[in-house]
C-alpha cells in the first residue's frame, strides 16, 4: 500500500471528539504562552515606569519572561519522517509495528573490484499493535492525561491571579473616575503593588494613588497588558477543558478494554 492508502485506513475510524480535544488543546497553550509572555512584558514596563525604579525589585520578574522566551539558536534536529515511524514501530513490538514502516527491497548491482552494493526501494507496510499491548498503551495514557490535567489546573489557578490584580486596580479607577459612587476620597484609592506579592515590602513607591493611578489606566499599555492576560487565561481554560475530554476518552476506552476486552472510538 501506498502512504496516502495507509493513512487513510487509519483516519476513518479516528476518534473525533478526541481529535477537536487535540486542535483545543494546542490553541489553548499557544494562545496561553503567546498572550502570557506579552503581558508579562508588558506588566515590567509598568512596575518599572510607575511602581519601582529599583531593578532588584522585580528582577524575578524578568527572569520569568526571559526563560519563556525561544532561544534563537536552539535548533531542533532534523530526522527523517520514515525513520522517526520505524522507532514508533520498534517500540512496542518487535513483531508488528502501528503505524507505516517503511521496509522492503531493491535492485542491486556491482561496481570496480566486485563488490556488489544493493539500493533499497522502499514501501509501505500497514499493520495495526498487536492485542497484549493495548492495555498497556491504554493504562500509559490514562495516566499521563491525569497528570497532564493536575498540571494543567494548577496553570489555571495561576493565570486567574493577574487578571484578579488587574481587574481590582481597573475597578479603583472606576471608582476615582466617578467619585459620586464612593464615599472614600480620591487621594485614599490607590493600586498597592506590595499587597499582592508584586513587589517586596521596602519597594518604593510601590503604590500609586488618586489622579495618577487613573492616568494609568488610561494608558495603551495598561489597557493591553490587561486584555492580554485575559486572553492567556481563556488559553489556559481551552486546554483544561481539552484535558478533561481526553480524560473522559481515555477513561471510557480503558474501562471497554478492561472490561470488554475490546476497544471502541470515542
Amino acid at each position: 500500500l501506498g502512504l496516502l492508502e495507509c493513512c487513510a485506513r487509519c483516519v476513518i475510524g479516528a476518534p473525533f471528539a478526541s481529535l477537536v480535544a487535540t486542535g483545543l488543546c494546542f490553541f489553548g497553550v499557544a494562545l496561553f504562552c503567546g498572550c502570557g509572555h506579552e503581558a508579562l512584558t508588558g506588566t515590567e514596563q509598568l512596575i518599572e515606569t510607575y511602581f519601582s525604579k529599583n531593578y532588584q525589585d522585580y528582577e524575578y520578574l524578568i527572569d520569568v519572561i526571559l526563560t519563556g522566551v525561544w532561544h534563537p539558536f536552539a535548533r531542533p534536529q532534523r530526522v527523517c519522517h520514515a525513520q522517526l515511524l520505524a522507532r514508533a514501530a520498534h517500540g512496542l513490538g518487535e513483531r508488528r509495528g502501528t503505524a507505516a514502516v517503511p521496509s522492503g527491497v531493491g535492485w542491486g548491482g556491482t561496481v570496480g573490484g566486485g563488490q556488489e552494493i544493493h539500493i533499497f526501494m522502499p514501501r509501505w507496510v500497514c499493520s495495526c499493535p498487536p492485542a497484549e499491548a493495548k492495555p498497556c498503551l491504554a493504562v500509559a495514557f490514562v495516566g499521563i492525561t491525569y497528570v497532564l490535567t493536575i498540571i494543567w489546573l494548577l496553570v489555571f489557578a495561576c493565570s486567574a491571579v493577574p487578571v484578579y490584580i488587574y481587574f481590582n486596580t481597573w475597578t479603583t479607577c472606576q471608582s476615582i473616575a466617578n467619585p459620586s459612587k464612593t464615599t472614600a476620597s480620591i487621594g485614599t484609592l490607590c493600586a498597592d503593588a506590595r499587597m499582592y506579592g508584586v513587589l517586596p515590602w521596602n519597594a518604593f513607591p510601590g503604590k500609586v494613588c488618586g489622579s495618577n493611578l487613573l492616568s494609568i489606566c488610561k494608558t495603551s499599555e495598561f489597557q493591553m497588558t490587561f486584555h492580554l492576560f485575559i486572553a492567556a487565561f481563556v488559553g489556559a481554560a481551552a486546554t483544561l477543558v481539552s484535558l478533561l475530554t481526553f480524560i473522559i476518552a481515555a477513561t471510557y476506552n480503558f474501562a471497554v478494554l478492561k472490561l470488554m476486552g475490546r476497544g471502541t472510538k470515542f
